[in-house]
């Protein structure tokens, strides 16, 4: 691998580990790089981006561990609800037709945004329902490890929208257990790619240390800049990825 491909990845990761702990989508900038540039099939980009977003999350949830923000038992409770969902989803990625990835990571950018920028507080009647929102939002992070094991760019936007929009956490709380849910499914996922032959390991491992250094700096910024920074960060990335998969 030639210097400047090093520099390139490690270049690509950096920028996708910041985004990606503040909002997401940085994998839509990682996985074009790797097919363009590197000539990989859209399997084997979508497993090797996966190395670099382990090392991304373990540096993001380390970060904000050190900045006093942590809660693991319940990110924990959280994670372990995705894995069933991750093996599936990463057994089925090879499937996805490229046309409706883009049309299906649209939707739901389009409607994580609708959820984070509603906002607002549970009103008494909602806050007395919470004991069936965390149940919910369990439930829905099934689904979110499927979705994140078949095609995972923009599954931070789809896990935000769940945990701002049931248990009405803040934005620095949300991308606290963010990183750490997607940290534990990527494990099992990772291996399915691994199993059939779908990662690049040089690759991988040169992405992975621009995404650990975007990881960490993303968690440093999310906590400095509070939900106002994540927010403004969340819509732009939101706005321009959308526009670009429909009509790009």
């Amino acid at each position: 691998m030639e210097p400047w491909n090093i520099l390139l990845l490690a270049v690509f990761g950096f920028f996708a580990g910041t985004c990606n702990v503040l909002a997401g989508g940085g994998s839509l900038l990682t996985m074009p790089a790797m097919m363009l540039f590197f000539g990989m099939d859209p399997a084997t980009a979508n497993g090797t981006n996966r190395v670099a977003l382990v090392a991304q999350n373990v540096a993001a949830v380390s970060t904000f561990r050190k900045k006093g923000f942590a809660d693991f038992r319940t990110s924990l409770t959280l994670a372990a609800c995705t894995v069933p969902g991750s093996v599936a989803g990463a057994f089925a990625a090879v499937w996805i037709s490229p046309l409706w990835f883009k049309r299906i990571l649209a939707a739901v950018m389009l409607g994580t945004l609708f959820v984070i920028l509603r906002g607002g507080k549970p009103s008494p009647e909602e806050a007395s329902g919470r004991r069936r929102r965390v149940v919910l939002t369990h439930v829905g992070m099934v689904g979110v490890g499927f979705y994140g094991g078949f095609i995972q760019a923009g599954v931070g936007f789809l896990i935000m929208a769940l945990l701002s929009g049931c248990l009405a956490l803040d934005l620095v709380r949300v991308n606290m257990h963010k990183v750490f849910i997607v940290g534990v499914y990527m494990l099992p996922s990772l291996a399915v790619f691994a199993w059939t032959g779908h990662v690049v390991w040089v690759a991988g491992a040169f992405l992975a240390a621009g995404n650990a250094l975007g990881g960490w700096a993303g968690a440093r910024f999310a906590v400095a800049g509070g939900e106002r920074v994540i927010k403004a960060v969340f819509v732009v990335c939101v706005v321009v990825l959308s526009v670009k998969l429909l009509w790009g």
